[in-house]
């Protein structure tokens, strides 16, 4: 299995979220910091030890923030021979919860589009969590790349767990989306399932009960391939070892330190249910006799410093502790190193202790992996991966989170049964080498990645195209705008901005994006007296043409046309009430275009369920509140202004775009400088807040000169509202090695060197 150039495998893995670093990884540090980002590092390690892999970058995001510290400033980080982690800035310098990054993902695609245009392209993209699945899709089908897809946890599956939960009983769902942006999460993986050609999850659970809910669920895509364990580090105990550093931790929490150990290891977090276990040990004389508990929650400096809902979970727990008078029996050490974490698992093996994962929910757990691994027998919630682990390892016993009881006896049976507790041990130690090492992952993911890759066609824009590659003047910047309401609207200001691009130089280019067909395009633009557009993006972005001869786009073509099902679009819309067809000069070859009665019409995501449930893969785009487009999901402004800056090489700040509806939104957001002009409809309120959008008070084509003085873009460019600068909590102090490649845009770049 190789690429085309028969070096082997070039792989992306996107993972955008949390603090990622290849050396001592900060697991537990918060809650975006946990088994996601081991899970990468591993597979990238162990993917780069494969003569079929040329290459693994793992990509995240660049942070320049003192309070995390400087490594996760690096440009570039090396993990092993042949695979590296990239880190690319996109959105404000400090570091947010992946929460907060939902309005910087397509400034992180075009940063990552500009990358790929240095580097070359990968032959495979993975994406992980919602956040880089919705960016990986979007790369993947602008670049036509196999794309790859694994959830770690789910959206819809965790708002439903949220809702049906007592301890949120009090919340209500607008609540709940203010704070964990539901719809946007689930959106996302609604877009990367449906472009994923390979979908890899943990459990048989998982594929049945959580991905199932998705519209675009599709099992013939899903591929059950559980994440290894390290057994470099996970090992079982050599007694005659002494005893690791770790001891000395517990050591002042605990007056009979050699007990067997309960040990738990968890970040504090409501649903893992740490609580619980408090009171199952306080209320239970005999297991305090017998062991010692032991809770790891993550690191702290000072808990008054954590996250409201952090600092909630550690200190009910210390509460519990002076309730049931528990001094002496748990240690909660305020931190420990990551070499730390396999030296505990020995020291509980070697004690006769068991590790017990209480969650409420657990969609796999690596931790009972590492246990298990270890030689310590594991009790665990009857939930996702822990029953899969313990159906194949025969190492421990299922409980009910919420009983009580079902907890009590499984953690006595570990502590008061030696042979019991023998048999579990070896089983664990064996079954995770034979299930759950990273060689067997590796080698399942390379099969199913090597089918997907030996069937694909060579990516598109990695081919000249040479009836078109001579059609564009090399311009040094471009301003691409739409037509109706956005340039039309003033004649004064018209004939001002026809003026001033007459007169701006052959470096600066001229393109049109319309949701117009190009013949009606053209005969607007002739009798409005426009310069002949150097690009013409018509028809909301499904045809792209080139030069004065307007030359199309075979390439873009191609992409477009990918899973269009015209046919099947109309059986489904034509009939359904508030719709109404638009005449049929308004109709292309990829575009259908209904008016709609607000008044009747269900809402457009009704619309968009309806689509997808009958198999369709569109886009459907509202514009002005009375005029709906469907288009091939590959289609739109968004993805055409990208592909023509990936093709022509045009960094995305020498691209001014001017809109003022809708159909623009995809075009405005991202690396490009953005303008909104006065006029604008409701639809674009909610980029007022982004970087690189300005909303200009001008309206129609006065706007769109406002917008091009704000910028000076006919002359040395200036961003003033680059809010990479302006929403960072603090200066850098930690400036990263100005030899290392750069990624970064220009105003990013300074701030990293």
């Amino acid at each position: 299995m190789q690429s085309p150039d028969n070096d082997g495998l070039r792989i992306t893995l996107l993972s955008l979220h949390g603090l990622v670093r290849g050396h001592d990884p900060e697991l537990g540090r918060d809650a975006d910091t946990g088994g996601q980002i081991k899970y990468v590092l591993e597979l990238a390690r162990e993917l780069a030890t494969r003569d079929d892999v040329a290459s693994v970058e793992l990509v995240t995001r660049q942070l320049l923030d003192d309070r995390v510290g400087p490594d996760y400033a690096q440009v570039e980080e090396v993990l092993c021979d042949k695979a590296k982690i990239i880190r690319v800035p996109f959105g404000p310098r400090r570091y947010l919860r992946k929460e907060a990054l939902w309005p910087y993902l397509e400034t992180f695609i075009d940063q990552m589009l500009g990358h790929y245009r240095r580097t070359g392209l990968p032959d495979l993209i993975h994406g992980h969590y919602a956040d880089a699945g919705y960016a990986g899709a979007q790369l993947a089908r602008l670049l036509h790349i196999p794309y790859a897809f694994t959830g770690h946890s789910l959206g819809r599956v965790k708002r439903e767990r949220l809702l049906a939960s007592k301890s949120k009983s009090k919340k209500n769902p607008e609540d709940l989306e203010k704070k964990f942006k539901f719809k946007r999460r689930e959106e996302a993986e609604e877009t990367a399932l449906e472009t994923a050609a390979l979908v890899i999850t943990s459990t048989g659970q998982e594929v049945e009960q959580q991905y199932s809910i998705y519209h675009h669920y599709q099992p013939d895509r899903m591929e059950v391939i559980p994440p290894g364990v390290d057994l470099t580090h996970f090992y079982p105990d050599d007694p005659s070892e002494p005893l690791p550093p770790i001891y000395d931790k517990l050591v002042p929490f605990l007056r009979e330190p050699d007990k067997p150990i309960v040990l738990a290891m968890a970040r504090p977090d409501e649903r893992k249910n740490l609580e619980m276990l408090v009171r199952v040990y306080g209320e239970n004389a005999q297991m305090q006799e017998a062991a010692n508990l032991v809770l790891v929650m993550g690191g702290r400096d000072d808990l008054r410093q954590l996250a409201p809902s952090q600092r909630k979970v550690i200190t009910n727990v210390l509460q519990l502790i002076d309730v049931y008078d528990l001094y002496g029996k748990v240690a909660y050490p305020k931190s420990h190193r990551p070499t730390d974490v396999p030296d505990l698992y020995r020291l509980v093996a070697r004690q006769k202790g068991v590790f017990v994962n209480p969650a409420m929910t657990e969609p796999f757990g690596l931790t009972l992996l590492e246990a298990a691994a270890s030689g310590v027998p594991i009790v665990a919630t009857n939930d996702g991966g822990p029953r899969d682990i313990i159906a194949n390892c025969q190492n421990g016993l299922l409980i009910d989170p919420f009983d009580p009881d079902s907890i009590d006896h499984a953690i006595m049976r570990c502590l008061t049964e030696p042979e019991q507790w023998e048999t579990w041990s070896k089983a664990g130690i064996d079954g995770s080498r034979e299930h759950y090492s990273w060689k067997n992952h590796v080698d399942r993911y390379l099969r199913d990645v090597s089918e997907i890759v030996d069937t694909s066609a060579p990516p598109a824009l990695s081919q000249a195209d040479s009836r078109t590659s001579k059609r564009l003047p090399e311009f040094d910047r471009i301003i691409m705008t739409d037509l109706d309401n956005t340039l039309t609207g003033d004649e004064e200001a018209l004939n001002e901005f026809v003026d001033l691009m007459k007169h701006a130089g052959k470096d600066v280019g001229f393109g049109i994006d319309t949701g117009r067909s190009l013949s009606e395009a053209m005969s607007l633009i002739n009798e409005l007296g426009l310069p002949r557009p150097d690009v013409l993006s018509a028809a909301v972005g499904t045809e792209l043409y080139y030069g004065r001869d307007l030359t199309p786009d075979r390439s873009w073509h191609q992409q477009i046309a990918h899973h269009w099902n015209r046919k099947l679009v109309h059986e489904v819309l034509d009939d359904m009430p508030g719709l109404f067809l638009q005449k049929d000069k308004d109709q292309t070859e990829f575009k259908i275009s209904y008016r709609i009665d607000p008044e009747v019409i269900p809402s457009v995501d009704q619309i968009r369920r309806a689509l997808r449930e009958a198999g369709l893969r569109v886009n459907a785009i509202l514009s002005l509140g009375s005029f709906l487009d469907i288009i091939p999901i590959r289609g739109g402004s968004e993805l055409s202004l990208r592909h023509l800056a990936y093709r022509w090489g045009f960094e995305p700040e020498h691209m001014l775009v001017a809109g003022d509806c809708g159909n623009d939104e995809g075009m405005l957001k991202g690396a490009t400088l953005g303008v909104v002009v006065g006029n604008y409809s409701p639809e674009l309120e909610k980029l007022r807040r982004l970087p690189r959008i300005y909303f200009a008070e001008g309206h129609h084509a006065r706007g769109v000169l406002e917008g091009i003085e704000y910028y000076d873009f006919l002359n040395h460019i200036r961003i003033p509202n680059d809010r990479v600068e302006a929403d960072s909590s603090k200066e850098d102090t930690n400036p990263t090695d100005q030899n290392q490649p750069q990624i970064a845009n220009d105003a990013a770049a300074q701030s990293a060197s």
